[in-house]
């Protein structure tokens, strides 16, 4: 196929659904496209899911490129790139059948794999699949299997949690930060490292406190008030700092990350609901990912009432917001009325496609069920004067092919820290129970 020195890469279904740009990020190996990936990815083609939307993208980027040589002697991929193959169906081995008598998809894609490492002894032949139990079946079979990693950050641990607590600070700084509206030098600090942008702080001296921002476009560090939105008032550090953040006009990308009840939904909708006469429309979008990955075709009723169960937590921090009020309240009204004209919108994520994303307050929950790639076709939406805030929780993702490491939230934050437009909050306490933060603790 090429030079020995190179690898051949299989790839399985859900890498292509994962990333459908991904045979371009291999440098100068080849790629192989067992036929059984081109069936399945048949069956993801229709649909308004991001998910289908990547299967469509991918057979249009092979229908630009294919040719009959595809089948032989494989086609290049561009400059400093290896060749791409389509490898038609084998027979199964007498091991493999004997392991794996049911010829599934999976089993098809194994076969192939066989087939290939048989017929190219001297080169490294590595089956690429997000799925854990495929890539345990093919090293049964001595095959050589690895995950996709290209956009895979080293440790979620690593990231960044953008709150720093500074001990011992001149009392009289602490003092000009309530004094000083403006703000205060980062030099009269003397911290010993440089703050990335939109760094949080929280400062002290004995019993005396603030809270601080960290702005590098000016150099200065202010102070962040403990501000009241819509009805919802921050309950801690982080909370304050999240409200903060989502309200600063320059800062135009916002993550907030922390487990369950920590408020991270709540505070953003509050904040959007708080400043709706600066922006058109606020939008309020999660990704459907069933549980025990069923498919929505599994339950009854009409569209509306299929995804209906899935937007329902998103429905729920809006009556939060609503109980501030008095249930006749104009307050509330006004919440209905935005509904109804269409001002806010909660919707599933899939029903974004297409909208114009101009000068919007764009909420993007459960991110964490999103993929990298994903997570990147939401944000280049962004028109001008729009804020995008993407919330979730690293450590409870319902996508069997992703993880802590995988998912767009965490690549998010990885990849956009220290950008002066972009800020992340990590939020701790759990403020909806104790016996909510007790469960999330412990078990």
């Amino acid at each position: 196929m090429a030079k020995k020195s190179t690898k051949i890469f299989l790839l399985d279904t859900n890498v292509i659904l994962h990333d459908y740009s991904c045979i371009y990020r291999f440098e100068d190996n080849d790629i192989v496209l067992p036929i059984t990936v081109l069936e399945e990815l048949d069956k993801f083609k229709k649909g308004n899911d991001l998910i289908n939307f990547h299967a469509r993208e991918f057979t249009r980027q092979l229908d630009l490129i294919a040719g009959d040589a595809i089948f032989t002697e494989g086609l290049r991929l561009g400059p400093r790139l290896g060749k791409l193959f389509i490898e038609t169906g084998k027979p199964f081995s007498k091991t493999l059948a004997e392991s794996f008598p049911e010829q599934t998809a999976d089993h098809r894609i194994l076969a192939i794999t066989e087939y290939v490492a048989s017929r190219n002894p001297s080169r490294k032949v590595i089956l690429v699949s997000k799925d854990i139990n495929l890539r345990m079946k093919a090293k049964s079979l001595g095959l050589s299997s690895e995950d996709y990693e290209n956009d895979k950050i080293r440790d979620v641990s690593l990231i960044d949690r953008n709150i720093e607590t500074i001990e011992g600070l001149d009392a009289s700084l602490i003092a000009r930060l309530y004094e000083d509206g403006e703000g205060i030098p980062l030099a009269e600090f003397g911290f010993r490292k440089t703050p990335a942008a939109n760094q949080y702080y929280i400062l002290k001296n004995g019993t005396a406190s603030a809270l601080g921002h960290y702005s590098r476009q000016t150099g200065l560090i202010s102070r962040v008030e403990k501000k009241r939105c819509y009805g919802i008032e921050p309950r801690n550090a982080e909370q304050a700092f999240s409200l903060d953040a989502l309200t600063r006009r320059d800062i135009e990308l916002v993550a907030l990350s922390g487990k369950a009840g920590t408020g991270k939904t709540l505070l953003a909708l509050a904040a959007a609901v708080a400043q709706e006469g600066e922006y058109d429309q606020i939008l309020l979008a999660r990704p459907i990912v069933p549980l025990a990955n069923r498919d929505l075709g599994f339950l009854p009723g009409d569209v509306d009432e299929k995804i209906g169960p899935y937007m329902n937590p998103l429905f729920d921090n809006l009556a939060v917001i609503k109980r501030k009020f008095r249930a006749t309240g104009k307050e509330v009204t006004h919440l209905d009325e935005m509904q109804k004209n269409g001002k806010l919108t909660i919707t599933p994520l899939a029903y974004i496609r297409g909208r114009s994303l101009s000068n919007s307050f764009f909420i993007v929950d459960e991110a964490q069920n999103l993929t990298p790639h994903e997570v990147k076709t939401i944000i280049t939406r962004a028109g001008e004067g729009t804020k995008m805030v993407f919330t979730g929780d690293v450590q409870q993702i319902d996508s069997p092919y992703l993880d802590s490491c995988s998912n767009g939230l965490s690549y998010l934050i990885d990849k956009m820290k220290g950008q002066d437009l972009f800020t992340h909050v990590h939020l701790v306490k759990s403020e909806r129970s104790y016996l909510a933060e007790l469960a999330s603790d412990l078990l």
